[in-house]
């Protein structure tokens, strides 16, 4: 069997968290961990990057700072995992799912606008497949209603829009380092502060509302509880694994990119015959191969493919289930307009293996599967 993910591994992370264990310092904080947030400020050109317990706790710190009242509205696409609305719902806000964009997967910047209120304060965009949002057009709308943007990154660490990398527009970016992911520490994430005003709240926030990070930085001769927080500090041995993949980073992206590649050309035919649809990047984007899909005709052909596919010893998956229509979605918000392709792309989309270290000769593989699936459909 062709398994749908592997998690990431380059060699030196068994090292690198014996050396954590080692240094008898083995909770959040440590040298491992600081190498990680340095590398992505340096890297993304952060003001300040925080590693935390998981992408689900970046989002969490990032809506918690947004200082929501109840009754208070946040706007994002309703084809997203649970944890972007769980965020909003933790910080106590009413969602307002709108419509995305068929070519992208993401949300559709020209349903935004009209669907703020008076009661609206952020907007959380979802880079899907590490391919970009309009920004642009966001931002530009955030700036006008004077509302808070969150990037919802958690797929799209090393990609960028316009040349600027993704999760440096928003006030908060949101990074996952889950196994299903890029760079892996197991669970984790990162959440990168853009707005320097709220630097010293989020390290508090993260620190179990202390100011102990003051502290150790020798600014101040003790620490004490001063505002509300929580504990998302990541274990060192977490993030030592995380750095050996970080050290690896062009290497892995590489390599992804390149599988990526070789799904788009040797699927081709059967977009260019119209029997699929394959990936868009817009020109303004810089993706990061994250994941591979393809949409099939309907949910029927999508069923049949993914039998069709494990009968052949390869793994492939669909998601999300439009939160719009789940139970909790129904409870804590509304979708605003016309539900024309969320659900309809939803039932469409098909994911293909994807991880560092996919041989070639697996790609061949699920490329000649699918291909002997449609020799039979038509």
């Amino acid at each position: 069997m062709i398994p749908f993910n592997i998690p990431p591994f380059v060699g030196t992370e068994e090292g690198y968290v014996s050396e954590a264990i080692r240094s008898h310092k083995i909770s959040g904080d440590g040298q491992f961990t600081k190498k990680c947030s340095r590398w992505m400020e340096e890297r993304f050109a952060a003001k300040k990057v925080l590693l935390t317990t998981s992408g689900t706790a970046a989002l969490d710190m990032a809506m918690l700072m947004c200082d929501l009242q109840p009754g208070d509205e946040v706007i994002l696409p309703s084809y997203t995992f649970s944890s972007t609305a769980n965020a909003a719902v933790l910080a106590g806000a009413r969602l307002v799912f709108v419509d995305i964009r068929p070519d992208t997967m993401n949300i559709d910047e020209t349903k935004i606008e009209s669907a703020i209120t008076k009661r609206t304060r952020a907007i959380i965009v979802v880079h899907y497949a590490g391919v970009a949002c309009e920004m642009d057009a966001i931002m530009a709308i955030a700036h006008r209603h004077g509302l808070k943007v969150i990037e919802d990154a958690a797929q799209a660490m090393m990609a960028r829009y316009k040349g600027r990398w993704l999760g440096t527009f928003g006030d908060f970016g949101c990074f996952s380092f889950h196994e299903t992911k890029n760079f892996s520490m197991g669970e984790g994430g990162a959440i990168l502060v853009n707005d320097p005003s709220y630097i010293e709240r989020a390290e508090i926030l993260r620190e179990k509302g202390t100011n102990r990070s003051k502290f150790y930085r020798g600014e101040i001769d003790k620490y004490t509880w001063v505002d509300f927080g929580d504990s998302y500090l990541p274990s060192e041995l977490n993030t030592a694994y995380l750095w050996a993949q970080l050290e690896k980073a062009d290497d892995i992206n590489a390599g992804r990119l390149n599988n990526w590649n070789m799904y788009y050309e040797g699927l081709k035919p059967l977009a260019d015959a119209g029997q699929i649809e394959l990936p868009t990047v817009p020109d303004s984007c810089v993706q990061n191969g994250h994941m591979f899909y393809i949409k099939c005709r309907d949910l029927e052909e999508r069923t049949r493919l993914i039998a069709h596919l494990k009968g052949e010893g390869v793994l492939s998956v669909f998601h999300y289930i439009p939160l719009h229509s789940a139970p909790a979605g129904l409870k804590y918000g509304r979708f605003y307009g016309e539900d024309r392709y969320t659900t309809r792309e939803s039932d469409r989309l098909l994911r293909l293996p994807m991880y560092y270290g996919l041989s070639r000769d697996d790609i061949d593989h699920v490329l000649n599967s699918i291909l002997r699936f449609y020799d039979t459909v038509n």
